[in-house]
């Protein structure tokens, strides 16, 4: 077995890794946004989760390792949104204290 073929396995394990972990915190920004109020846009991590399921199809169905730029370009957008919504919520919840 090669590391070709044991790509799209791994790929889809930590894809699946990564959106449980998602959802997690989309159901943390959810219950933060009804026990206070505040708009924490946790809807948006499901758009995270889509952008980072469509680059793990792009990079398993070209069977490539790296250098898709769609891959790469949907990955970084993922990572960017996942980023600035973990930002938004942290300072929503540590501001005042």
């Amino acid at each position: 077995m090669d590391s070709i073929a044991v790509h799209p396995i791994v790929t889809l394990y930590i894809w699946l890794g990564v959106s449980a972990l998602l959802v997690l915190f989309a159901l943390i920004a959810r219950f933060y946004e009804r026990l206070s109020g505040e708009r924490t846009y946790y809807f948006l991590f499901f758009l995270a989760i889509t952008l980072l399921a469509g680059a793990s199809m792009r990079q398993i169905t070209r069977d490539q390792l790296a250098g898709d730029a769609l891959a790469d370009l949907l990955t970084a957008a993922g990572g960017a949104l996942v980023g600035a919504l973990c930002l938004h919520i942290y300072r929503l919840m540590i501001r005042g204290r």
